[in-house]
């Protein structure tokens, strides 16, 4: 075959001359791999938390139904993009076949890897879904990928299970930026705290603020306080609705002696969230939007309608050595292996 695009646009069917990711369709014919691409046999898609928390609610938690819209999606567009959230996931495969401009690399045929990159860039083909894991967002299928050779992935471990991997592995962005973003003394709000990329998030501010520092974990429910508290993933832990702003805020400040902070993660899975990660950090501080249902937009004009001056960092889901940074923390800590392989491998 010949060479593609680097990028995967010799795969775009439409709109001509855009990229895979903001492509509205692609073309997922596995019957045909470039040479500059690999095939994947997938075995399970990891959806993102945003997408899957909006594809459930629409199937109202009916497994069926929530099978058939993912099919639709993947079967209209080449790929698993959310139409709503536009956001995808990550999967884990085994390598099929590798085209010859790629021979070099550190890969083989039967290697299981994940990949690093968007299910919303990613060919993608489903010739069944196997089992709904509604609880992790996750799906076990038979189906098949493609890379494209701009494409990272990980190899999976050999010291940890293929579940245990991909759990870390589907947030593995959000620790990673919070490893850079964090400095000791800062005070940091993580917001979703509960959640996968929320403990990974905590765990990593804990590790980077020092004595000086403080981590405040803020949760929408009760129902998380003893694992953070157990863990010891915070010094301060809040109850409050990240959908209402300046309650979230009285909350913030009350945990925080009455100052802002510096630095506020947003790991929350649905809508309507800018402005609680935006009011309560201090001028000349940072907001780090790790949670693909951020609104631009809301943030952009948010910030500027309350007089914020505050960097605002786009949650890119890649940052250098994201994955050996993630794995790393569950080798480290045994107690947060524990939590990941109790609640997230099935």
């Amino acid at each position: 075959m010949p060479m593609g695009n680097k990028y995967g646009t010799h795969r775009v069917i439409e709109p001509a001359g855009a990229m895979p990711q903001t492509a509205q369709k692609v073309d997922n014919d596995m019957s045909v791999v470039y040479d500059n691409e690999i095939l994947l046999d997938v075995i399970a898609l990891n959806i993102d938390s945003a997408s899957f928390t909006q594809i459930e609610e629409e199937a109202k938690g009916d497994i069926e139904k929530i099978k058939a819209i993912i099919m639709g999606i993947v079967s209209s567009r080449g790929k698993q993009q959310n139409p709503v959230t536009g956001s995808g996931g990550m999967l884990i495969g085994r390598v099929a076949r590798i085209g010859s401009a790629l021979a070099g690399r550190d890969l083989k045929v039967g290697d299981r890897i994940a990949s690093l990159v968007s299910l919303s860039l990613t060919p993608l083909k489903i010739t069944k879904i196997l089992k709904v894991h509604p609880e992790i967002d996750r799906l076990e299928v038979e189906a098949q990928a493609i890379l494209f050779e701009s494409g990272i992935y990980a190899k999976l471990p050999e010291d940890m299970d293929e579940g245990l991997a991909l759990a870390a592995l589907d947030v593995a962005g959000a620790p990673a930026q919070t490893a850079k973003l964090v400095k000791p003394g800062m005070s940091v709000l993580v917001l979703g705290a509960g959640g996968k990329s929320g403990i990974l998030c905590c765990y990593e501010a804990m590790k980077r603020v020092g004595p000086t520092g403080r981590v405040i974990a803020a949760i929408h429910s009760e129902r998380s306080r003893k694992t953070l508290a157990e863990l010891k993933l915070a010094h301060q832990i809040v109850v409050a609705d990240a959908t209402r702003p300046t309650e979230l805020l009285d909350a913030v400040l009350a945990a925080n002696g009455g100052r802002e902070v510096d630095l506020c993660i947003n790991c929350v899975n649905i809508q309507g969230t800018e402005m609680a990660s935006i009011l309560p950090v201090k001028d000349e501080g940072v907001v780090y939007f790790f949670s693909m249902a951020t609104s631009f937009t809301r943030a952009a004009l948010g910030a500027e309608g309350i007089g914020k001056d505050v960097t605002m960092v786009i949650g890119n889901g890649y940052t250098k050595d994201h994955a050996e940074i993630t794995l790393w923390e569950l080798r480290e800590n045994p107690a947060l292996r524990k939590l990941f392989e109790t609640q997230y491998v099935k």
